[in-house]
């Protein structure tokens, strides 16, 4: 079976990648070896093994899932959800919802939007539904409120013993609110590893409870990711280690070029999610101590139309890095027209995505020619092997790279201080006196 490829064409020269082989390897042996900055929060890095056990279990849960609900809410903020929607979005069809298909997934305290939960929560309505609700503490605000009042819901909709088969639970192994909860009501449950942390978490039960409830196939995914956690080991040569070659090339733009603004980019809609998880793996990891690369992303060629713009002609802060797929799950021909009125009829009996490969082509000549270097991911195809190499392949240079800034890339300390004056804000109790001094601000 073929792999997915990281190319870095000449958006940096072999001579500046090779500059930092050394870091690179030093940063591999602090992953390996947990000498470095966060090491209590490496078990990803085996987690494509170390997870194969708990698979049939797993997907036990998602068929009663399945099976007995026509709705399954996947509860969870961050890497508690990101994870599970980007792979769902990349694999299942774009228009299901539209058809009926069962079971439908939707997501809720990822926001604290009053409207959205009104309108989730009048969706439910008369629906036989599930919840997974994931928080390692369970008292993350956004996720705890959804889980309280569709927890409430299910219960006056189905009943209490209903409810309790149809809840899961998925958090710390011995503390926290929702671990207590879950004891208490004899939810089902999985365990959020200590050594895991959130954005590092879609192999894990995190994301393969939900993945595995849109019908998906699990042991796929992990197969793709195991491959590539092999690939990216520390025992293969640095030339012929994507993730290594990656970390290199992103922090010879960063910090030889001054490439401030990393945008992920992509040919294929269906990609948009996995763009979103990535903006928190690599943002979450790198910013911090004044430094890091900004993860964006665009959706090409829709993005043209509104960001192409900025992105030939403005500030040559940028680097892109595209992930195209080499070939589509389907093939549509284009038509013939006599009238011709749009002049298209040269574009005749060729496939759509030849028509998308050549503006992937012809852009990243243009925006190459602009000053932008471009790098290149390619994936044979969607399917759940190839998100599972590119999860993992995204993972493990992720690690490499914060190692090579400089930066703890397993913690967040800036996340919580929006919290902090939030929870001042609300008067929740043992914040007084953050609570006075920020209203003597407003």
């Amino acid at each position: 079976m073929n792999n997915i490829q990281f190319s870095y064409g000449t958006a940096v020269a072999a001579e500046a990648i090779h500059a930092y082989k050394q870091q690179v390897a030093q940063a591999q042996e602090q992953l390996v070896n947990g000498t470095g900055l966060g090491n209590d929060f490496l078990g990803w890095m085996n987690l494509p093994a170390d997870i194969r056990p708990q698979l049939d279990d797993i997907q036990a849960t998602a068929d009663l899932l399945r099976t007995e609900c026509e709705v399954i809410v996947c509860i969870g903020i961050g890497g508690s959800y990101l994870g599970a929607k980007a792979v769902i979005d990349a694999l299942t069809n774009s228009f299901a919802w539209l058809e009926g298909e069962k079971p439908a997934i939707v997501y809720a305290g990822q926001n604290i939007g009053e409207d959205y939960l009104y309108e989730l929560q009048a969706l439910l309505k008369n629906k036989k539904f599930g919840i997974i609700s994931i928080s390692k503490s369970g008292t993350t605000t956004e996720p705890a409120l959804a889980f309280r009042l569709l927890k409430t819901q299910l219960e006056e909709q189905q009943g209490k013993e209903a409810a309790k088969r149809l809840i899961v639970c998925i958090t710390d192994a011995k503390r926290g609110a929702l671990r207590t909860l879950a004891t208490q009501e004899g939810y089902k449950t999985y365990v959020i590893e200590d050594n895991i942390g959130g954005r590092f978490s879609v192999l894990s039960p995190v994301g393969l409870l939900p993945i595995a409830c849109a019908g998906l196939d699990i042991k796929a995914l992990i197969d793709g990711a195991e491959q590539m956690m092999q690939q990216c080991g520390i025992t293969t040569p640095f030339e012929e280690n994507p993730a290594a070659i990656y970390a290199a090339a992103r922090n010879s733009l960063y910090q030889e070029q001054g490439k401030k603004v990393e945008l992920l980019v992509n040919f294929h809609p269906k990609l948009h999610n996995i763009s979103e998880w990535w903006k928190q793996l690599y943002g979450e990891s790198e910013g911090k101590d004044g430094k890091g690369i900004f993860p964006a992303s665009v959706d090409f060629t829709t993005d043209l139309h509104s960001m192409g713009q900025y992105i030939q002609d403005g500030e040559r802060h940028l680097f892109e890095t595209v992930i195209s797929v080499l070939e589509p799950n389907h093939t549509v021909p284009f038509p013939h027209d006599d009238a011709n009125l749009d002049g298209l009829n040269f574009l005749a009996g060729k496939r759509v995505d030849e028509v998308n490969k050549m503006a992937e082509l012809g852009t990243m000549l243009a925006h190459i020619d602009g000053g932008v270097p471009n790098m290149k991911i390619t994936l044979p195809k969607l399917n759940e092997y190839y998100i599972g190499q590119l999860l993992y392949f995204f993972e493990r240079a992720c690690g490499i790279s914060g190692y090579i800034l400089g930066v703890n890339p397993f913690n967040q300390p800036g996340v919580e201080a929006y919290k902090k004056n939030m929870f001042a804000l609300l008067d929740k109790p043992g914040y007084e006196a953050e609570s006075a001094a920020i209203k003597a601000r407003l």
